[in-house]
């Protein structure tokens, strides 16, 4: 339908920027989970990466093969039909798209997290051991404070794209931002509802940048500290 200048203004005041505020909910939520899973997650996928336990390191490089090698969007196309078809298990969309996201995601954040072992000086393994350090103890006094440094700027970086791939949850039918958005769209032809589905976008990459900076900025005083 056509709408004259102020009726466009009021349609996204009134009906658009509520409903999709309210599916910026469930964009969060997804965003949350695959974080608070995710981050984590990466961290053993990493160390069995550079394992010297071969069925345990291929097992993990394949893992990462092929979250990596594959689109996203077809991981979620796969685990939203793949359940209920092979297993006869049906998952809503929010559970499976979190899935997705967090497989996905966890092995991005592995690869960052291998490159930040890596790039630990071979210095600090042999003081450890003349330490008389553990494994253990070495893994979590020396190797992974200063992994955590240098890989956080990648995964402030996965964070915020994050943001962005959660608008391929729409797909598979999640009710998030974009799903809604182009629902509106296609029903009542006012393409300014992207305009403000772009606004909540970037709104929400503000503000996940400046924490992800405050935080290096932190790291980074440390850093000197040490110097």
């Amino acid at each position: 339908m056509n709408m004259t200048f102020q009726e466009t203004m009021v349609y996204l005041w009134t009906i658009a920027t509520p409903t999709i505020l309210r599916a910026t909910v469930v964009t969060i939520q997804l965003w949350a989970v695959t974080i608070v899973l995710a981050v984590p997650l990466g961290l053993p996928i990493a160390f069995g990466e550079i394992s010297k336990i071969a069925p345990i390191r291929w097992l993990c490089k394949a893992y990462v093969f092929v979250f990596r090698g594959t689109p996203l969007i077809l991981q979620l196309w796969f685990f939203y039909f793949f359940f209920p078809i092979a297993l006869n298990i049906t998952l809503p969309a929010f559970p499976t798209a979190a899935l997705t996201f967090v497989l996905n995601y966890a092995a991005y954040i592995a690869e960052i997290y291998r490159g930040g072992i890596n790039s630990i000086d071979h210095g600090q393994y042999e003081a450890s051991h003349s330490l008389g350090l553990s494994k253990t103890q070495e893994m979590f006094d020396v190797v992974i404070p200063q992994m955590m440094r240098v890989v956080l700027p990648g995964v402030a970086n996965e964070a915020i794209l994050l943001i962005k791939d959660t608008a391929l949850a729409s797909v598979i039918t999640l009710q998030e931002i974009m799903r809604v958005s182009e629902s509106m769209v296609n029903r009542d032809f006012v393409l300014a509802v992207y305009v403000v589905a772009a606004i909540v976008y970037m709104f929400f990459t503000f503000i996940t940048q400046t924490i992800a900076d405050k935080v290096e900025k932190h790291f980074s005083k440390y850093d000197e500290r040490e110097e």
